[in-house]
This record gives structure tokens, C-alpha cells and sequence, in this order.
């Protein structure tokens, strides 16, 4: 199979222990672009895989700054600048009468770009992936645990990835094709 053609080599283990012993091992060995799928969530697999930190929170923040500072802005710019009407002898600035529109907005604005963050970091929408190519991966939402190690960079070598997860003792070893 050529290079290009191989997505990664995938292999099967029975435990979250197995799984997480075998991602500390494929990072120690130097695989760099190494995942992991888990039908529940498995303690310190994050740290094993050395995956960074999530961004989500920080595109929420963003969002919800410039949703309520473009918010405010506008209805100032309208009350105070372009179109300035004495209601009542009320200040041109009432501040008070922004914050409704203001809190909405920013909360409005957080999470739409949390959505979009999520969206874009997790290369969503995606109708296929390689893997669903494979028939044992659809274990991996119910009892099963998988690694795959990627075909990505120039020093990715198949026979020595596959050699190499095969001394991790896995159910399976498999090809996944790109």
C-alpha cells in the first residue's frame, strides 16, 4: 500500500489499562500524531497522548467580548451620535437601558463562537472517516479500545508502525485506508 494511500495503523485493546499503557508507549517511542478512541472517557489518556489543551473556552470568551462590546457600541453610537433624541431629560448615555441587549448578545455571542470553535477544531461536518472503513471500529462505543497511529510525516514508516504496536500485545492490528 503506498504511503499516501494509508490513513494509520489502528489496534485493538481489550481494557482502558491496556489502551493507556500502549498510548505511553507509542509517544515514548517518538509517534507523534497517535489517537485514541474510548466508548467512555479514560483517566490520564489525555496526558498520554500529550493532546492540547482545549481552545473552546477561550473562542467563548472572544465571542462574548465582542458580542456585547459590539452590542453596547451600536446602541450608543445610535442614541449618543447618529440619531441623539431627549426622551424625558434623560442623558443621551443612559447606560442602565444597554445592559438587556448588551447581556444577550454576549451570551448570544459565546455561544456561537463555542459552536463554531467546536465545529471547526473538531473538522465538523464529516459524513465518513477512515476509520469506519475498518468493521471492528464500531466496538469502540461499546467495550473496545483502539490507537491509531496516523500516516502523517515524512518519517512515518508502516512496517515499523505496524511492528512496533504488535509488541503491545493488541486484539487486532489493521491497515486503515486513506
Amino acid at each position: 500500500m503506498k504511503p499516501d494511500a494509508l490513513y494509520g495503523v489502528l489496534a485493538e485493546f481489550r481494557t482502558a489499562d491496556a489502551l493507556l499503557e500502549a498510548a505511553r508507549a507509542a509517544k515514548a517511542a517518538g509517534y507523534r500524531d497517535v489517537e485514541a478512541y474510548t466508548p467512555f472517557p479514560v483517566e490520564g489518556l489525555d496526558q498520554a497522548l500529550a493532546i492540547p489543551p482545549n481552545r473552546v473556552p477561550l473562542a467563548a470568551l472572544v465571542g462574548g467580548i465582542a458580542g456585547g462590546a459590539g452590542t453596547y457600541f451600536l446602541q450608543w453610537y445610535s442614541a449618543v451620535i447618529d440619531y441623539p433624541v431627549n426622551i424625558g431629560g434623560r442623558p443621551l448615555h443612559s447606560w442602565p437601558s444597554y445592559i438587556p441587549a448588551t447581556f444577550e448578545i454576549t451570551i448570544l455571542g459565546a455561544a456561537l463562537a463555542a459552536v463554531a470553535a467546536m465545529l471547526i477544531m473538531n473538522g465538523l461536518p464529516r459524513l465518513t472517516h477512515p476509520l469506519f472503513a475498518v468493521p471492528e471500529f464500531d466496538l469502540a462505543t461499546r467495550n473496545r479500545f483502539f490507537l491509531c497511529v496516523r500516516a502523517r510525516g515524512p518519517r512515518f514508516d508502516a512496517e515499523r508502525a505496524r511492528a512496533f504496536i504488535a509488541t503491545l500485545d493488541p486484539l487486532c492490528l489493521c491497515d486503515v485506508p486513506a
